[in-house]
C-alpha cells in the first residue's frame, strides 16, 4: 500500500475509489500481504495485486463495491487450465479485501503518510467486514477503543497480517487487518560517482532509503544525484560511525563502498565491517584492487571474521559493463543474500520460487 498511498490521497481528494488489498497469501503468490491496487470511479487502475492473474476480476468486484458501498472479501486460488474461472497460476490462495474508501477516510491516509514520510512506524488497523473500520495505531501509544488487543499488540510489534476470527460472537473479535509501516531499509552509498549515481536510482526503485556520502564537495551535489534521499558531504567513514550511535542503522542496512579510493574505501570498510548489525557490506573494484583492499584492511587491523563479512568484488557475474548493467549485478545480489537465495539461475533450482 505504501507505493500507492500518495495516489490514493490524491484520488480520493477528488472522488471515492475502490481500495483493494492482498490480506492473505497461502502457498506461493505473486504479491506479498499488503500489495495494493486503486480502482478509480473512472476505471483507472493504480497498483496491483498479482501481476495480471486476477486484475481483471478484480476491478469487475470493484465495480460492485464502489457501486454498493459494501466491502467483500475475494478469494482466488489455483486457476484450472482446461477452464475459464479466475485463478493464480502460481499454485498459491490469495484474499483480497475491496471497499469504498471516501473523504471520510482522508484523516487517516494523511495521517499514515506523515508518519511514513518522518520515517516512524506506524500501522493501519482495518476490520475486514461490510462496513470496514479503520485505525491508525503507533507503538507507544495506547490503541484506539475498538482496535483488539491481538490486533494491538501485533501493529505495535510492526508485523503485517490477519487477526481475529469471522465467528460472529462476542468471543471472538472481528477478524481485523493489520498493516505495518516502518522505516525503509538504507543504502549507504560511499562515493560520488556514475556507478553511484545508476545505483541510487535502483536502490530508491527497490525501496531503500538512499543516502550519498562522499568528502568531495565540488562532486557530492544533490543535482549529481537525483534519485537519493540525502546527499552528505563528509568522509564517509565519520558519516557512517555518526549514523551508528545516533542509532540509524539496522540488520537491513546495505553499505556500499564505490570510491576505488584507498584513503576513502579502507577507512570505510573497516568501520561498516565494524558495525555487527549492518546486513550488507559490499565494494566495487576489479580483483586486483580487491587483492590490494585485503592486504590494506589487514593492515589496518580488521580481523579475518571481519573481512569474511566483505562483498568483494560486489555483484553478479552477468557481465555487467556500464554503470546501470553493474548496478543491476549488485543489486541482485544484494537481493538474492538478504533474502536468503543463492542467485542461480531459477531453471536450475528446485522448490518454491515466492519464499
Amino acid at each position: 500500500m505504501r507505493a500507492v498511498l500518495s495516489e490514493l490521497i490524491g484520488r480520493v481528494r477528488q472522488d471515492p475509489v475502490v481500495l483493494a488489498r492482498v490480506v492473505a497469501v497461502t502457498g506461493a503468490g505473486p504479491r506479498e500481504v499488503g500489495a495494493a491496487m486503486v480502482v478509480t470511479a473512472s476505471g483507472e487502475v493504480i497498483g496491483s495485486l498479482s501481476g495480471g492473474c486476477v486484475e481483471a476480476a478484480v476491478v469487475a468486484a470493484a465495480a460492485e463495491v464502489a457501486a454498493t458501498g459494501t466491502a467483500v472479501i475475494e478469494r482466488y486460488g489455483i486457476a484450472d487450465p482446461e477452464g475459464i474461472a479466475v485463478g493464480l497460476t502460481c499454485g498459491g490462495e490469495m484474499e483480497v479485501f475491496l471497499e469504498r474508501v471516501g473523504a471520510e477516510r482522508l484523516e487517516d491516509l494523511e495521517a499514515l503518510a506523515r508518519d511514513i514520510r518522518l520515517g516512524h512506524s506506524v500501522a493501519l488497523v482495518s476490520t475486514l467486514s461490510e462496513a470496514s473500520h479503520w485505525a491508525v495505531v503507533r507503538p507507544g501509544v495506547d490503541s484506539p477503543a475498538e482496535v483488539s488487543r491481538d490486533a494491538g499488540e501485533m501493529a505495535r510489534a510492526g508485523r503485517t497480517g490477519t487477526v481475529g476470527s469471522d465467528e460472529c460472537e462476542p468471543a471472538y473479535p472481528p477478524r481485523a487487518f493489520v498493516q505495518s509501516f516502518g522505516p525503509p531499509a538504507r543504502m549507504i552509498l560511499a562515493g560520488a560517482n556514475e556507478f553511484v549515481r545508476a545505483l541510487s536510482r535502483l536502490g530508491a526503485q527497490l525501496g531503500y532509503r538512499v543516502s550519498v556520502v562522499d568528502a568531495r564537495e565540488t562532486f557530492t551535489t544533490a543535482a549529481r544525484f537525483p534519485a537519493a534521499h540525502e546527499v552528505v558531504v563528509d568522509w564517509p567513514h565519520r558519516y557512517l560511525r555518526a549514523e551508528r550511535e545516533g542509532g540509524r542503522i539496522d540488520a537491513r542496512t546495505v553499505v556500499l563502498v564505490m570510491t576505488h579510493d584507498t584513503k576513502f574505501d579502507v577507512p570505510m570498510l573497516a568501520e561498516a565491517l565494524s558495525i555487527g548489525e549492518i546486513g550488507f557490506v559490499g565494494a566495487l573494484g576489479s580483483r586486483r584492487t580487491h587483492t590490494d583492499r585485503m592486504a590494506r584492511l589487514k593492515a589496518a587491523g580488521v580481523q579475518p571474521a571481519l573481512l569474511g563479512r566483505l562483498r568483494s568484488p560486489v555483484g553478479l557475474d552477468i557481465n555487467a559493463v556500464t554503470p546501470e548493467q553493474t548496478a543491476v549485478s549488485i543489486a541482485a545480489q544484494i537481493i538474492a543474500e538478504t533474502g536468503g537465495a543463492s542467485g542461480r539461475p531459477l531453471r536450475e533450482t528446485d522448490g518454491p520460487i515466492h519464499r
